[in-house]
């Protein structure tokens, strides 16, 4: 085994179950991630009363870390929902992949077996893209609420945003 190389079919398989990101996600997840990572920047202008001069380089610093943590959050996320969701799926995908070439006389099984296998992840993929956005945006906020107007409420408000994307 050792020296052997890897067809191409091997490769994508193993890409499928891996923890690596294709570049259209990675955008998608730090794109997202600053919107929501900025977001709580107007709490601290408008509600807290903070000078958006007087704490930009810290609100920038704190945005640019938030992002990264957040984008983490939703790789790792979307990782261990993507095997559940394709398990979960598998069996309608299945079902719609051999309604749609079951009158194709020419594709062999194994033809149709990897097309099927090919939707799964396609779907799973999707799916598990969608609620790890979804899950860590409304963890996110959720959490730098409670922080903000329950836990850090006597903080000063210069260490204010430190304090709450840590």
């Amino acid at each position: 085994m050792v020296g052997k190389k890897l067809t191409k079919q091997e490769e994508l398989l193993l890409q499928d179950f891996s923890r690596n990101v294709t570049t259209k996600s990675s955008a998608l997840f730090y794109g997202n991630a600053l919107i929501v990572s900025a977001i709580p920047l107007w709490l601290f202008w408008r509600i807290h009363q903070m000078d958006p001069y007087q704490s930009a380089l810290v609100w920038a610093a704190m945005t640019i870390v938030s992002t990264y943590l957040v984008a983490f959050a939703y790789r790792n996320t979307k990782f261990i929902l993507k095997h559940k969701v394709a398990q979960r799926r598998e069996e309608a995908v299945n079902r719609e992949v051999m309604k749609s070439l079951g009158d194709d006389k020419k594709m062999s099984r194994k033809e149709k077996d990897e097309r099927a296998l090919w939707k799964k992840n396609e779907v799973a993929d999707y799916e598990a893209t969608t609620f790890a956005i979804f899950y860590n945006n409304a963890f996110y906020l959720v959490l730098a609420i409670i922080l903000s107007f329950y836990i850090l409420k006597t903080t000063t408000p210069t260490m204010y945003p430190l304090r709450l994307n840590v």
